[in-house]
């Protein structure tokens, strides 16, 4: 006989404070899961158990910064997730605007080429993105797509600011440096 654990109903309580504290933030913990994931179908699933255990912690918690409690709690569902499905060497991503800017080109007018050259330079820095050590791509995520301060930051990832300050330090350079090449 197999043993699965069964998740209790949650209170009304827990389900007004998920539909206040929690709702509002799945676009941002959605796009954290896609880039630590890089594919949508896993930053789903990372995302629908975040919102099970975000939903389960609300019977006591008390979350006084939602954003980052939440993005906390979708960081450590990835991390989870990424150890159990992927081998640490592999990196994957689902970005089809690459594609969709060459489909243009076939049905655009004078402007395809620089439509390209744009498609291009977005699609290597997602790669550049993409290539990051976690701890640096999640720091340069919560900052630069969700917009966390410092703070907020420190508080998803469970480490302190100086911590924060200096892997967005490092993942700056790294991707300067790789966007860059060498001069």
């Amino acid at each position: 006989m197999r043993h699965e654990s069964v998740r209790e109903p949650a209170s009304e309580r827990a389900r007004q404070r998920f539909g206040e504290l929690v709702l509002p933030h799945l676009d941002d913990a959605f796009g954290l899961a896609r880039w630590l994931t890089g594919q949508r179908a896993d930053a789903e699933d990372v995302v629908q158990e975040a919102c099970l255990r975000a939903l389960a912690a609300l019977e006591t918690a008390n979350v006084e910064q939602p954003r980052a409690w939440m993005l906390g709690i979708v960081r450590n569902v990835a991390f989870s997730w990424l150890a159990k499905n992927r081998p640490k060497a592999v990196l994957v991503t689902d970005d089809q605007r690459l594609f969709e800017a060459a489909a243009a080109n076939d049905q655009a007018g004078p402007n395809a080429e620089e439509a390209m050259i744009v498609a291009a330079n977005e699609a290597t820095l997602h790669q550049a993105i993409a290539a990051l050590p976690l701890p640096f791509k999640e720091v340069l995520v919560m900052r630069h797509v969700n917009g966390l301060s410092y703070r907020d930051i420190a508080l998803a990832a469970g480490v302190p600011i100086g911590t924060v300050m200096s892997r967005l330090a490092r993942a700056r350079a790294i991707l300067i440096a790789k966007l860059t090449g060498p001069e």
